[in-house]
């Protein structure tokens, strides 16, 4: 009698490189929040995004793990590579963040207020979080489109540039709204026009790759999103001469930190990660539109 559980079931999703080290993730990431959950503890806004990152990316890797054993990805109107690699990609940055932001503000070498104990687990947690990082950082080595080969856009590098964008973006819109005075010139409000653009853009770009909609486009897909590189990198090049100039020329700003200055409530740090962003976003544009030029959109893989 032909057995009926066997052909339903893919043991690679488990047992590949790459099914191996999402199981790595799932393990280290479960570990992690449980460490802080059970007693390494967290507060504030920073503790909570970290919680957040690593329950997240929990839930959506056991989704993934349990949707490629039982072909269950077939029945969804997902281009699962492209979903894969996107949120592999994203996982990897908020991992790496939460594994710097965590040990960054909950972590201490001596034991006093929080005790031994709590300290401990918080230095747990944090070893863990750095091997979350790891875990997934080697599923996006392991996946990315290698040359030559036919993959989906998300893939590549082109299409990991794009997460990437999008999170650089994110942490530009955080330095914006803590006390950035953006508002006081029309010209850092073109900045931001520019950050919100590009990252509205770049977003929905993911989305048409992800859902696999792109061939029911009336306009060709490959091409516009070329030239949405080229004018991304174009604004950005406006806001990173803009930016500097409005916020640290003696003219308009202040080109040195303000000595009264309160230590996480001052706009000149947030105009600084902001400037500094700028560029880091400029910089990931060009080597994306370099890139660009090299790859073919598969869209159905």
């Amino acid at each position: 009698m032909e057995s009926t559980g066997g052909p339903y079931l893919n043991t690679a999703a488990v047992t590949s490189p790459v099914g191996i080290a999402r199981l790595l993730q799932i393990t280290f990431g479960c570990t992690t929040f449980s460490l802080v959950a059970h007693q390494g503890g967290f507060s504030a806004a920073y503790g909570t995004f970290c919680m957040f990152v690593w329950t997240f990316c929990f839930a959506i890797t056991v989704f993934i793990i349990a949707c490629e054993f039982t072909h269950l990805h077939s029945c969804l109107s997902l281009s699962w590579g492209n979903f894969t690699a996107a949120f592999s990609m994203l996982a990897t940055l908020m991992s790496i963040t939460a594994a710097v932001i965590y040990p960054l503000y909950f972590v201490q070498v001596g034991c006093y207020p929080i005790g031994c104990e709590v300290r401990d687990f918080r230095i747990a947690a944090s070893v863990f979080a750095g091997l979350l990082f790891v875990a997934y950082a080697t599923e996006v080595f392991l996946t990315r489109a290698k040359p030559g080969q036919v993959t989906s856009y998300m893939a590549t590098i082109s299409g990991l540039l794009k997460i990437v964008q999008a999170f650089v973006a994110c942490i530009i819109f955080g330095a914006l709204v803590n006390d950035s005075q953006y508002g006081k010139y029309v010209a850092t409000q073109w900045c931001v026009a520019v950050y919100s653009f590009c990252f509205v853009v770049t977003v929905v770009v993911v989305a048409f790759s992800v859902t696999g909609k792109t061939a029911l486009l009336w306009f060709p897909f490959e091409r516009s999103v070329v030239i949405y590189t080229f004018g991304a990198v174009l604004l950005y090049m406006s806001a990173a001469v803009i930016w500097p100039v409005f916020c640290f020329d003696s003219k308009y700003g202040s080109p040195r930190r303000p000595g009264l200055c309160a230590k996480g409530k001052c706009p000149w740090d947030s105009q600084l990660v902001i400037a500094i962003f700028t560029y880091v976003n400029l910089l990931l544009y060009v080597v994306d539109l370099a890139y660009s030029q090299r790859i073919r959109f598969v869209s159905h893989l």
